[in-house]
């Protein structure tokens, strides 16, 4: 897609879309705010949607719907078998992700369930360029074991790499050689890296996964979730497909994997997920599975009117002019928190906006959860609900020890086509404000801790009384401004 140049001078995204239907937002007093906290257990997924004025908790299942997708769900064929919206779901699967075979599943942690069901076993040893935590969650549940596989550079948090994602080629075949072959179930490639700052890995970097995995005998899985806009940031980052289209490069990508699983809520803005091959075996090693947990196959537990939308909605990430957005809208406002000294994730990546809270929380030791801290403060001082992406979304050792994130961030999530430029320029404002008060942040610790995926529901409570000392001097600053 051709730049758009401002006659000012500007850098500025440019939507590409119009706003149709709209839903009214509240933001609410900050002493209201602080009362939702402790409510909430400082657990922003506690919180109630009333209290929050902009939710960047996720891009999952918070996508705008277009309105080809919201017409298509009027035409669904609601039979339990054989419906006749799966054949159009599965002809867009074939388009666009390139693959023959589709088992549907209501989200993507059904489809890796049902991959740990299948393939993980004690002992397994499942090498990814990185974790995601409901991944990680399944194939421990089954016995398993992970290897992260990143190379050093993703671990720089101010970085001009173009693809931090990238698995490390070298540590694959020493984890390969090291476990043997037969211990690993399959090597799994997530488009993109979720938990290190939505960073994306190369074609070439998956062609090399490829050719290891060829050479003993091991399966390639690959997590499809953001891989729309994994493949924009190959449009714009890697030499090889500056000229080419989306299409292409996500059957680059989809074309070297034997197994590919995705989150709908994600890659096509509607709900429910699949798994999809062009491996008639691997059909047959799953298949069993989608009736025991999630629903006859062609439906597997997703609404008949999310299958129509969900086909719409893959077709529509083909289209780079709607792709571009999310990942525009966050290129923007990493590059406005970089000029004040705002330390962020460099360079931006996809699904949201991730900032270094180890270093703008220095202060707090990682025991009292920084990351967490820091989502906290800024909901109190703004109505911004966004999420930890670090020691609390990491879950125990088998000892019940803390297991230390290797970064911890705050993601502020930038849903496709949801906020307006002067809404992501009030992320900014209240940022700023935060950052320049960061001294007053203190930390958290856990009052009730689930045993696993302990970021959901966890409850937390502040160290001291560092939130009324944030409120006074937000009070102090703003007056009764909201």
């Amino acid at each position: 897609m051709q730049e758009i140049k401002f006659y000012s001078g500007e850098n500025l995204p440019l939507e590409l879309h119009k706003v149709r239907i709209v839903q009214k937002l509240h933001l609410v007093p900050i002493e209201r705010r602080l009362e939702a906290l402790y409510e909430g257990g400082f657990n922003t997924f506690r919180l109630s949607t009333k209290d929050v004025f902009l939710d960047m908790l996720t891009d999952s299942g918070t996508n705008a719907m277009s309105d080809n997708q919201l017409a298509a769900m009027m035409q669904a064929d609601d039979a339990y078998a054989g419906s006749q919206s799966f054949v159009k779901l599965q002809k867009a699967v074939q388009d666009v992700l390139g693959k023959k075979y589709l088992l549907p599943v209501h989200q993507g942690r059904a489809a890796e369930n049902i991959i740990s069901v299948a393939y993980v076993r004690k002992g397994s040893l499942v090498p990814m360029n990185y974790h995601f935590t409901t991944a990680m969650a399944h194939i421990t549940d089954k016995g398993g074991q992970i290897a992260e596989l990143l190379y050093d550079e993703a671990y720089v948090v101010n970085s001009d790499h173009p693809f931090k994602g990238n698995m490390n080629i070298e540590k694959l075949e020493e984890v390969i050689n090291y476990h043997g072959p037969k211990n690993i179930p399959f090597i799994r490639m997530e488009a993109s890296t979720n938990l290190i700052g939505g960073q994306p890995f190369s074609v070439q970097n998956m062609r090399d996964v490829r050719a290891l995995a060829d050479k003993y005998g091991i399966r390639v899985v690959l997590d499809c979730s953001l891989l729309g806009e994994n493949a924009y940031l190959v449009l714009k980052r890697e030499e090889e497909f500056k000229n080419s289209d989306m299409k292409t490069v996500i059957h680059a990508f989809t074309s070297l994997a034997d197994l590919c699983y995705f989150s709908a809520r994600k890659i096509s803005s509607s709900r429910g997920g699949g798994m999809c091959t062009d491996n008639p075996e691997i059909i047959k090693e799953l298949e069993a599975f989608v009736p025991l947990y999630e629903g006859f196959t062609t439906y597997g537990g997703i609404s008949v009117r999310e299958i129509e939308s969900m086909a719409v909605g893959l077709y529509e990430t083909l289209d780079e002019s709607m792709i571009c957005q999310s990942p525009e809208y966050i290129k923007y406002l990493i590059g406005e928190l970089d000029k004040k000294g705002i330390p962020v994730i460099k360079p931006a990546g996809v699904l949201g906006a991730h900032l270094d809270a180890m270093q703008i929380c220095a202060h707090i030791p990682q025991s009292q959860y920084p990351a967490g801290a820091l989502a906290a403060a800024l909901f109190l001082i703004s109505g911004i609900r966004g999420m930890e992406r670090g020691s609390i979304s990491n879950q125990r050792d088998e000892y019940g020890n803390e297991t230390y994130a290797d970064m911890e961030l705050l993601r502020l999530a930038v849903p496709r086509r949801v906020f307006t430029l002067s809404q992501i320029k009030y992320v900014e404002d209240r940022l700023t404000w935060l950052y320049d008060n960061r001294h007053l942040i203190g930390g958290l610790k856990f009052v009730y801790e689930p045993p696993v995926l302990r970021f959901f529901m966890g409850g937390l409570e502040p160290v001291n009384d560092w939130p009324q000392k944030l409120m006074a001097k937000f009070k102090e600053d703003f007056g009764d401004s909201l």
